[in-house]
């Protein structure tokens, strides 16, 4: 299977959930008398199908998924990659399922979360944006027809679909929500399709796309890609330093898809973007003081496209995004604020 990669500049497009107490105890209620109606074979236990699950998202919500003793069906093209992330002493009990076993995973799943396709930050060649399109829509026309064709009492109940935060297309002045129009560049044009794609599931499963922005952790993302190029460059602001920077930590996007396959009120469209976004420049400042470095000298547009070739046009660009939906949802989020999610990450 490829590498999860909802759409960002970075190598994905680019742990608990916490909830105030008296919210907790709620909510907890409610999600029992939901589980009651839903056919799981252990009560609350969901069994979850995920595609793209060996990428830098998929990894963390497996993680999550399977401490908290649900079932967890891994779909991949290479099965001998995905069990060596995820071997069994450490990972019991997780079916690891190459492609002609998709159907029977899907088959009887709670849900199934889509997340794979080609990373976006690699130099472009027309060949390579064919191929970050097609991975994308070649994988969730694939799971939309397996689930579309499960029995009634088979058929997954939810159905969590990564989009990215690229359909809008950029804008150093507009603000982007949910119901924005979408963008007339490449990556809208495949978020447009990819999400296309995913509405075609069967009318019985409730259904959220969640458009993810550049997404910051440990061990892989953007961050990956900046830190070397910051401590080489000395740090700064990349381009302009006025585009938008659309961040989300790790743990909230996982807690995102999480409480979606969870919760009836997640549906539709879901910016997966913290409630702050920052133009680059303070994000590198931001970055600068937490590495220790200086964030004074500029990476010149041309270094960034030396490394990325066309691929740099998605943070030469960038766009300004509000989770509107999470936050009339009530979502929790962890880290609200850049600077606290670099501290937590690099610190």
């Amino acid at each position: 299977m490829t590498r999860t990669t909802p759409m960002t500049w970075s190598d994905t497009i680019s742990h608990s959930l916490h909830l105030p107490t008296p919210l907790f105890t709620s909510q907890t209620r409610r999600f029992r008398v939901w589980c009651a109606s839903h056919q799981s074979p252990k009560g609350n236990q969901m069994i979850i199908s995920i595609t793209g699950a060996t990428g830098f998202i998929g990894r963390r919500l497996v993680q999550r998924l399977h401490a908290d003793n649900h079932s967890v069906h891994v779909l991949t093209r290479s099965k001998s990659k995905a069990e060596e992330i995820f071997p069994v002493k450490d990972f019991p009990g997780i079916k690891i399922a190459g492609e002609p076993e998709w159907k029977d995973s899907i088959q009887g799943s709670t849900g199934v979360v889509n997340l794979a396709g080609l990373p976006i930050s690699t130099r472009w060649s027309s060949e390579i944006k064919k191929e970050i399109k097609e991975s994308r829509i070649r994988v969730t026309s694939k799971v939309v027809e397996l689930i579309n064709s499960s029995t009634d009492d088979t058929r997954p109940k939810v159905f969590v679909s990564a989009t990215a935060v690229g359909y809008y297309g950029s804008s150093e002045t507009q603000v982007f929500d949910e119901q924005s129009p979408s963008g007339k560049d490449y990556l809208a044009e495949v978020c447009r399709e990819w999400e296309s794609t995913a509405l075609r599931v069967n009318g019985d499963a409730r259904v959220a796309l969640i458009r993810i922005g550049v997404v910051l952790g440990k061990d892989g993302g953007a961050l990956a890609k900046m830190v070397p190029l910051f401590m080489m460059f000395a740090g700064g602001p990349l381009g302009s330093g006025k585009q938008w920077f659309s961040w989300i930590h790790l743990d909230d996007i996982v807690n995102l898809i999480y409480e979606a396959l969870l919760n009836p009120s997640y549906k539709g469209v879901i910016n997966g973007t913290a409630p702050n976004p920052v133009r680059l420049s303070e994000l590198c400042e931001q970055l600068g003081n937490v590495l220790g470095r200086p964030s004074w000298l500029p990476v010149p547009d041309f270094a960034l496209k030396a490394v990325l070739g066309e691929g740099a046009s998605v943070v030469l660009e960038g766009q300004r995004v509000l989770p509107t939906q999470a936050k009339k949802l009530g979502f929790p989020f962890k880290y609200s604020y850049v600077k606290d999610a670099l501290k937590a990450i690099l610190s």
